[in-house]
């Protein structure tokens, strides 16, 4: 690799008008200076074009909304730089984050990607919803970090010659695209997760709308996770499937309590076990924001851990009932 390599900054937006001044100024700001902006918009209906056109990038627009993984490709295809560097335009970049991801590609020649983390602080401030989303994807992240099979391409970046070799994210994958990219890239490389980059992320402010982001997710990842026979390196740990599982029994026995007392209990002993999966998450918390939140943030994570339960349910039913549903998310890789 040069010395001094070219990046190319790809940001893939969709009506982000909020956050777009954030993560131009941010960059703005970089230790490393040898980059290029490409900022390529999927159909805005805000003000998003006329904020990029405040700073020096390049701007182009999808034919229509596509998705960001198709967002994506399009940059690439106007990309010079050997280092692809995908930044989501709702992420504030710490001023050492691509320097910091160039020293990652010198230290290791094997690797074909380098993802970075989110901060524990949000980039706004918002309601309970945000902070313990912005404080669980951070937990999860920095606990995973080191070589991992899962992309996290919202903050992270890709040598151009790996990228081009594996012919970019799969336009037909939806909510899966980035881990089955990385899935594809570890066959012959590695990924690194590390939080030696690090963005602040604006997360969502209420916990209905995340809760149904995370259901659709997890309904689209099963063929995926069919497709691969086994959990991504990660976030996914058999502790926290364990605790998932405790979840959706949990969810079954909270109705079937005004038929006995014996299933309260059960509810009790599945809670348990939803805790103990990942206490060093609710510890961390404890730390961070001190005991009622603790309790809020449990609260919230058990919702949002049973919307992803139910989520690969559905998942699993379309598989086995929706012809069209397992052609769509049919890939190879």
């Amino acid at each position: 690799m040069n010395s001094k390599p070219l990046v190319s900054v790809i940001i893939p937006n969709y009506n982000y008008e909020k956050t777009l001044p954030k993560c131009f100024d941010t960059l703005m700001n970089q230790t490393y200076k040898d980059f290029e902006i490409i900022f390529v918009d999927d159909g805005s209906t805000d003000n998003s074009i006329e904020i990029a056109k405040k700073y020096p990038c390049k701007i182009f627009k999808t034919p229509k909304n596509g998705g960001v993984a198709a967002a994506r490709n399009l940059g690439v295809e106007y990309a010079s730089g050997d280092i692809l560097f995908f930044l989501d335009s709702d992420v504030a970049l710490y001023k050492d984050a691509i320097e910091n991801t160039l020293k990652e590609f010198e230290k290791d020649p094997s690797l074909g990607s380098v993802c970075g983390i989110y901060s524990k602080d949000p980039l706004f401030k918002g309601g309970l919803a945000k902070d313990y989303r912005t404080l669980q994807g951070h937990y999860w992240r920095i606990s995973s970090v080191g070589y991992v099979t899962a992309g996290f391409f919202s903050l992270g970046a890709v040598k151009k010659s790996v990228f081009q070799e594996l012919k970019g994210f799969n336009v037909n994958l939806s909510n899966t695209e980035e881990i089955e990219f990385g899935n594809r890239l570890n066959q012959k490389y590695r990924l690194l997760l590390t939080d030696k980059v690090v963005g602040c992320h604006d997360d969502e402010e209420r916990l209905k709308t995340l809760a149904r982001k995370i259901h659709i997710r997890a309904v689209q990842r099963i063929p995926f996770y069919l497709h691969r026979k086994k959990l991504t390196k990660g976030f996914e740990t058999p502790l926290r499937g364990l605790g998932m599982l405790a979840v959706g029994l949990s969810t079954v026995a909270i109705p079937m309590t005004i038929l006995s007392l014996y299933f309260a209990a059960l509810f009790l002993v599945c809670l348990l076990a939803f805790v103990l999966s990942d206490f060093g998450q609710y510890r961390f918390v404890y730390k961070e924001k001190g005991f009622f939140f603790t309790l809020v943030f449990i609260a919230f994570h058990w919702i949002i851990t049973a919307a992803a339960f139910w989520g690969f349910v559905r998942g699993v039913l379309s598989m086995i009932f929706s012809r069209k549903f397992r052609e769509k998310y049919s890939y190879e890789g």
